[in-house]
């Protein structure tokens, strides 16, 4: 099993070979699924073949036509991923006009929806858990019910519903951002449940953090 530190040094090193082959010609990447697993001290764990049922798939690879890359392969010198899924999905700029005008919408942080979405699903439309949430912001079948969304695997439908479930959050929740995001990766029912308090599950605790420090850097460069 590799470390989240382990993955990714490997993965430049296969990467680089790809790159190389990519820009000869030679090579059409496919990629697997890929699963993540917490464990009970917050540490991170990514693999394309789970052991047990305790990982969760949140890469799901689709099999499409790849064109040949005709451009110079990017600069892997620079590459600096806090997760496996951010790497794989480079092209989250794509979305970030129609985040700006949902976030805008909702009177929500468009920094913090980034924040979710790098955090739920790495920018993967596809991105699909083992619990049934789906898309950008992972949504339930409840939670899309619950804020309109008739197509969760819709981009657009699946940030603004989700959007519009953080923003009910954080209302509910003011003014614990913490709090805000806990229930939206357990539920309202089990930060309430808690005291108000970020629910003891280990998995819930490090979403906590990785999205605020993911929020906090976001906010510190701009």
């Amino acid at each position: 099993m590799l470390t989240n530190n382990d993955c990714c040094k490997e993965l430049m090193l296969i990467i680089r070979c790809f790159a190389i082959l990519i820009s000869l010609g030679f090579y059409q990447p496919v990629w697997a699924d890929v699963y993540k697993f917490i464990d009970s001290h917050g540490a991170v764990f990514y693999t394309d073949k789970p052991k047990n049922d305790h990982y969760q798939r949140i890469i799901k690879s689709v099999p499409r036509p790849v064109s040949i890359i005709k451009t110079p392969p990017p600069d892997l010198d620079d590459f600096d991923a806090l997760s496996l899924g951010r790497l794989i999905t480079p092209n989250k700029n794509n979305f970030d006009r129609f985040i700006e005008q949902i976030a805008d919408k909702h009177q929500v942080d468009s920094r913090l929806v980034r924040a979710v979405i790098e955090t739920e699903s790495a920018y993967n439309v596809t991105a699909q858990s083992s619990k049934g949430a789906v898309g950008l912001m992972q949504l339930m079948p409840e939670t899309a019910k619950r804020f309109g969304v008739l197509d969760r695997n819709n981009p657009h439908q699946n940030v603004d519903g989700g959007t519009r479930y953080l923003k009910y959050l954080i209302e509910l929740f003011k003014p614990n951002l913490g709090l805000a995001l806990a229930a939206y990766n357990a539920g309202e029912n089990a930060v309430i449940r808690n005291n108000n308090q970020i629910p003891p599950y280990p998995q819930t605790q490090n979403y906590v953090r990785q999205v605020l420090a993911l929020y906090r850097q976001k906010t510190a460069f701009n």
